[in-house]
This record gives structure tokens, sequence and C-alpha cells, in this order.
């Protein structure tokens, strides 16, 4: 397993730089303006959907990525870098680490994960897969299947965990990830203030993953404006 982005990462804050067709700040430029900024502030790596993105933000920072494609098809639940097309697509970007969702839920067009992962693993060697998982049971399933990396990306936003936060009951659930695997465990999932990523971090996460608390200001005055409600 290459280690060099792990090295860079470990201990670290890591920023998810992801917009939407839907959202207001969906640009590559946009983008990678934005990773430009908190790689300003120290953020050590990125999180960044859609080649076209991830192309821009490498161009403009520099700093490793872990690449994801969202893809919605009709006939499947899973959309973080569904295919093994996806998958590859990713991966051809140069990015060190291709994210997976790994939750369970059906997959496009009749792939199978296990032979998604045989696959890339061909043609990649030496690219890190990160599963995004949501539950226990699928920490087991991307352990089994050798992926590199361990997310909680998931956990809180599937049928099967749904309501769930990274903090509750003090992070029980970080707890019992990173007591069922080996692998390096990268947190993420509502993960929103700097006191939790502390306590992931001080827990035992390898890293931490920050997505709307930073890089998403909808999301952010929302919160702001919630409170004069």
């Amino acid at each position: 397993m290459p280690n060099t982005f792990l090295s860079q990462t470990k201990g670290q804050l890591i920023v998810s730089c992801q917009a939407l067709p839907d959202e207001p700040l969906h640009s590559s430029f946009i983008m990678a303006r934005m990773a430009r900024a908190v790689k300003q502030a120290g953020a050590v790596a990125l999180r960044a959907n859609s080649v076209v993105d991830i192309q821009a933000i490498q161009d403009e920072t520099g700093l490793p990525i872990i690449g994801i494609n969202k893809h919605v098809f009709p006939d499947a639940e899973s959309y973080i870098t569904p295919t093994l097309e996806d998958m590859r697509a990713v991966a051809a970007t140069g990015v060190p680490v291709v994210a997976v969702e790994v939750t369970g839920r059906s997959r496009p067009l009749g792939e199978n994960l296990k032979d998604q992962v045989a696959a890339f693993r061909k043609e990649f060697p030496d690219t890190l897969l990160m599963a995004d998982t949501d539950t226990l049971a699928n920490v087991h399933a991307a352990d089994t299947l050798g992926f590199d990396l361990i997310g909680t990306t998931m956990h809180g936003y599937t049928e099967a965990s749904q309501g769930a936060n990274i903090a509750d009951n003090d992070f029980a659930y970080l707890k019992a990830v990173l007591a069922a695997t080996d692998r390096p465990v990268i947190a993420e999932g509502k993960v929103d203030t700097p006191e939790k990523l502390r306590r992931c971090i001080d827990l035992g996460a390898h890293a931490v993953v920050v997505g709307g608390a930073i890089t998403r200001p909808l999301e952010i005055a929302s919160r702001f404006l919630e409170a004069l409600k």
C-alpha cells in the first residue's frame, strides 16, 4: 500500500469541496478557489466530486485528493462512485484515493462490488480504495473486500443508519468502527464543529473529512438564520 497519502494526512483535516448541480456554488472554478482557500488555512488534502472538479482542484492546489463521482442511476440506490467505469474515470485523474460507497445497497448495471474491486486492483494497483460505509456490518464487508481505508461517510445517510450522528453517545459508533478494523479510519459525516474534529482524532481516527461546515455557505447561513426563529 502506498504510504505517501497516509503519512501526509495522519492526524490532519481533509476538506470536502463539493457542490451539486442544484447548489449555488456548483462550478469547477468556484470549487477550485474554495480548495485554494482551505489549503491556505492549512488543510493537507481534499475530497472532490467529478472528474472536472478534481482536475480543476489539482491544477489550483496540487494537494492530494480523495476522488469520487456521484452518479445517480434510476435502478440503483448506491450513488458514490457506483460503477467500475466511475472508478476508472476518477482514478485516471491521478488521485491517490478513490472512494466508493459500501452500504450494501443496490448497485447499477447489475455490477457486483467484489468484482469491481478485483478489476480495479488489476488496473490501478497503486491507487488506494476508500470505503464510504454506514454500519458496522458494511465496515466488516469493506474490510473483507480489502479496502485500504474505511470511512464513516454514510453513517446517518442511509435507511439502515437514518438519523444517526457521529457524535451520538460520545462517538460510540466511531469507537466501534475503530475497534472493528485495523485499517486506517477516516471520520466523515456530520463532523460540523472543531470540537468534534478534535475528538475524532483523539479517539484514533487517522484523519477527519469536513465538508458542509466549511464549504457550503447556504448550509452555514441557514444554521445562523435558524437561531432567529
